[in-house]
């Protein structure tokens, strides 16, 4: 090869490893999947960072955490009830990470530790499809034991607590009511079991399912309901049970093993910035955000006006494998 060849040669070998690699993390998502693809992307925009998502409902994201621990597939965990990431915490699969961010958050709707924050909150509501429920000789359901009406039988949207945070929101706030009695809670779900249309993997299916008039009403996280009415669904009408009723706090977390762990915290502090969380309009999604630095939008549930039982997003995470184990045993198996 001639002097210059090798020369040109040189020039490019060193200009190649000069260029910096690409960065790139990727997202185990638990909101919409409008939403999560909006965040990523405007993540990316923000930073330059690449990113990419998996939309998975919280049961699924923390069984495939779990199993992949040793060569995680992710780096961040964004969205899905806060139960599951207390689960997590306890199982050695989240990274501690304090945010510069961390002081704008709601007092006690993060994790004292760091493990997880709090991005989101949303009120477990009923999505009554009303027309469905004249032909029943029923109004809009407002209360968790008019629920257990003969005339919905198979006529009941929910989802599974072994694979969805809303399920499991719906499951612990029966604890709840119950004053803290497990068999209590799973009596009422054993109960219920005979109107249960089928047991969806994902929590926010039961406000479709509303809206198509294939149930008459669905235990969704009341922002859910919100969109599939924006969706033209003109039939839908959000209720609150009178007994009261639980919440979510989706979480947000750097995941132990991740890949690109500085990448994965720039995501955390974009996300609880104050102008990631007023994006979640304009992809209809109207929960709660917990950034204080930011009003909640019109059509988010006022817990104000809500009757709220004393969820406590630490005792429930604690508590979920065993409860739902019992749930399946006793009630209904996974979806398969």
């Amino acid at each position: 090869m001639r002097p210059l060849a090798i020369a040109l040669v040189a020039v490019l070998l060193a200009a190649g490893c000069s260029t910096p690699r690409r960065d790139k993390i990727t997202v185990a998502c638990g909101a919409s999947e409008r939403w999560c693809a909006m965040m990523v992307k405007r993540f990316s925009d923000s930073t330059g960072v690449e990113a990419d998502f998996v939309r998975l409902s919280s049961g699924e994201a923390l069984e495939r955490i779990k199993t992949a621990r040793a060569r995680q597939e992710f780096d961040v965990w964004h969205g899905g009830p806060a139960d599951s990431y207390v689960a997590a915490k306890s199982q050695g699969l989240l990274e501690p990470y304090r945010s510069e961010r961390s002081g704008e958050i709601r007092q006690q709707w993060a994790d004292p530790e760091h493990a997880w924050s709090g991005i989101y909150a949303g009120v477990l509501a009923f999505c009554n499809n009303t027309k469905e429920l004249a032909k029943r000789g029923m109004k809009p359901i407002r209360s968790w034991r008019d629920l257990l009406d003969k005339r919905l039988r198979g006529s009941v949207a929910i989802a599974h607590p072994a694979t969805s945070g809303t399920a499991y929101t719906a499951l612990w706030t029966h604890v709840e009511l119950s004053g803290g009695d497990q068999d209590a809670a799973l009596g009422y779900l054993r109960g219920l079991h005979p109107n249960v249309l089928r047991y969806n993997s994902s929590g926010s299916a039961a406000a479709l399912q509303a809206a198509k008039e294939e149930a008459a009403v669905g235990v969704v996280f009341s922002h859910d309901c919100v969109a599939a009415q924006e969706q033209g669904y003109p039939n839908l009408e959000v209720t609150f049970p009178q007994e009261g009723t639980g919440y979510e706090l989706g979480g947000l977390a750097v995941l132990a093993g991740a890949h690109n762990p500085d990448s994965a915290r720039r995501y955390v502090d974009w996300a609880l910035s104050g102008a990631s969380q007023r994006l979640g309009p304009l992809v209809k999604f109207y929960a709660l955000p917990t950034n204080t630095q930011v009003p909640a939008h019109s059509k988010a549930a006022d817990p104000a006006t809500v009757k709220l039982v004393s969820y406590d997003v630490e005792v429930a995470g604690r508590a979920k494998q065993a409860l739902v184990d019992r749930f399946s045993a006793e009630i209904a198996g996974p979806p398969a």
